[in-house]
């Protein structure tokens, strides 16, 4: 069954990174193609015109003219994330999102993720956004570099991760101490919440300690993606400054 990637840059990513692909869809007249005819000619793919109504049919969302039907992208194994941190001789950095359901949220976070060196993202199966065409999207093409694992029970994966070693810090705003107080180095996992209800509480409940964002304004609380972003930059600038 085909998978469908749309927008330039996704399907740009998407050929460098060598992802099979069956074909790729041109809207007539598409100008700037230029870079996707030519990785298409390299690794011999098919390109096939197609009118703007065709296109329209197969993406709801803005698909620039362009449109990739790919294999289905495969989930990792928690075990992945973590071998690739070895292999990397990096302390393990690994981002578990509870229940979040924008499409949008979740590949800005790959987006994040892939900028600051994260070795994987885990999922929920149930009541959580899967890697879809709207997050791949979203994503610019990132998630064609970030794993990410898709798990069916959250909590029992946290005492997994505890077990290999991973401190486990949840993003809540009533946290007693704040991102910059708190001590992020050495292998991690960093949990962040739904768009609405945060953290769970069983998961909440399965974490190290929390952490929040200091917050100035007359609004509580951040996007979930803007979140995650704040608080893994100062992760990586921790392990790159080796201190809080």
């Amino acid at each position: 069954m085909d998978d469908i990637i749309y927008g330039r840059n996704p399907v740009i990513e998407a050929l460098k990174a060598e992802r099979p692909i069956n074909k790729i869809l041109l809207q007539h007249g598409t100008t700037r193609a230029g870079d996707i005819l030519n990785l298409a000619r390299q690794r011999k793919i098919p390109v096939q015109e197609a009118d703007k109504r065709s296109l329209d049919k197969l993406v709801q969302g803005n698909h620039q003219g362009v449109i990739a039907l790919v294999a289905m992208k495969a989930y990792a194994d928690i075990d992945d994330i973590l071998k690739t941190a070895q292999e990397k001789g990096e302390d393990p950095f690994i981002l578990l999102l509870d229940e979040l359901e924008d499409p949008h949220n979740l590949g800005a976070i790959i987006r994040t993720a892939d900028a600051v060196g994260i070795h994987g993202v885990v999922i929920p199966r149930r009541r959580a956004v899967g890697i879809t065409p709207a997050v791949v999207k979203a994503s610019a093409g990132a998630v064609e570099y970030v794993s990410v694992c898709r798990v069916t029970n959250l909590a029992q994966t946290i005492e997994y991760l505890k077990e290999k070693g991973c401190w486990v810090v949840g993003a809540d705003a009533a946290a007693p101490q704040n991102l910059w107080q708190a001590d992020l180095q050495g292998p991690l996992a960093l949990v962040i919440g739904s768009e609405g209800k945060g953290i769970s509480r069983l998961v909440r409940e399965k974490c190290d300690f929390l952490v929040r964002l200091p917050m100035q304004g007359k609004i509580g609380s951040l996007n979930a993606s803007v979140a995650a972003a704040v608080l893994c930059y100062e992760v990586l600038r921790q392990r790159q400054m080796g201190e809080r």
